[in-house]
């Protein structure tokens, strides 16, 4: 299949060494990623700073907050997830993309550090984020922020939790989510689609490290007919009620076709969805090359999909009044 990826993705699909998925190597793969990361240059003009509060079963929960110094103003408020598989990953990779949201935007954005499987399984890290939108939200008016524009957005498994947070965040009736960014999410434990099953190995993200990721995040579920829709949002049976969704998905990823089948279900419940497919475009591509063009494209839609998603608040509020 690489004779089908975009040439100036190419570079990037070398990077990223074999990874063995298992419960007993999770922590030396942490720790290596952690040790190839490279802080980058921020944005001087936007603060960031970690705070904790108390999540599920009074564990500490950090959050990161990111907003303009020089701003005063109440400001709508973005929910960042960060990606991995459930597994892998740390608010740190999101600094970058966090503080564009904030000065492009024009948003405080809360990532959260939710604990990760397979030492904190489901339904830790859903419960997580639910406490800390929770939390956003109980804290509006201390935060400035305007409670009646919070969206919520996350890449991979950050989009799965993204999807399954506003499903419990509607069906526990609060906080109120004006729009979701569930960006190519990881929604579907059953991983035997046309498009998973395109992707075998290989390509970032593929099939097989799928299976493992879901084993170690759904633990004694995994396998069985009692998947929580909460767990694995491609299960609900009902997605009306849901916000404004703003999603998109790689033609080489594994998770094509349950984006699609999500984008679609999502449309029959009366939702309404802005999609955009980028062919060429494996797993995670604008991650890994950040300068190419067309992950300068996604990045820029990712921007301004925030953006819109606050805007279009704004005026249905406008026009209620």
């Amino acid at each position: 299949m690489k004779n089908r990826v975009n040439p100036e993705l190419l570079q990037g699909l070398e990077m990223m060494p074999e990874l063995d998925l298992r419960p007993e190597t999770m922590k030396s793969i942490r720790e290596a990623m952690a040790a190839q990361g490279q802080a980058p240059e921020l944005d001087p003009s936007v603060s960031i700073t970690d705070e904790t509060i108390v999540g599920l079963d009074d564990d500490p929960l950090r959050l990161r907050i990111y907003r303009a110094k020089d701003s005063s103003e109440t400001l709508p408020a973005l929910l960042w997830i960060h990606g991995g598989g459930y597994i892998l990953g740390s608010v740190e990779e999101g600094d970058p993309l966090c503080c564009r949201f904030v000065q492009e935007a024009n948003c405080v954005v809360v990532s959260v550090d939710y604990r990760l499987a397979p030492d904190h399984p489901y339904p830790a890290p859903i419960e997580d984020c639910y406490s800390a939108l929770k939390w956003v939200a109980d804290n509006a008016e201390e935060l400035n922020i305007d409670a009646n524009r919070i969206g919520v957005g996350g890449q991979s498994a950050g989009g799965g939790l993204t999807a399954a947070l506003t499903l419990l965040a509607r069906d526990r009736n609060y906080p109120s989510v004006c729009f979701q960014a569930p960006l190519y999410p990881m929604i579907d434990d059953q991983n035997n689609s046309p498009s998973a099953n395109e992707v075998k190995e290989g390509f970032i993200w593929n099939q097989k490290y799928n299976e493992a990721a879901w084993k170690m995040y759904l633990g004694d579920l995994h396998g069985t007919d009692n998947i929580p829709a909460y767990a694995a949002p491609a299960r609900a049976e009902d997605y009306s009620g849901l916000p404004y969704t703003y999603t998109c998905v790689g033609q080489l990823d594994p998770f094509r076709e349950e984006t699609l089948t999500y984008v679609s279900k999502l449309s029959q419940a009366g939702v309404d969805v802005d999609f955009h497919l980028y062919p060429g475009a494996y797993h995670g591509f604008e991650t890994l090359n950040p300068a190419g063009k067309i992950a300068e494209q996604a990045i820029d839609e990712y921007v301004q999909a925030v953006k819109y998603g606050f805007e279009r608040m704004e005026a249905s509020r406008s026009v209620k009044s």
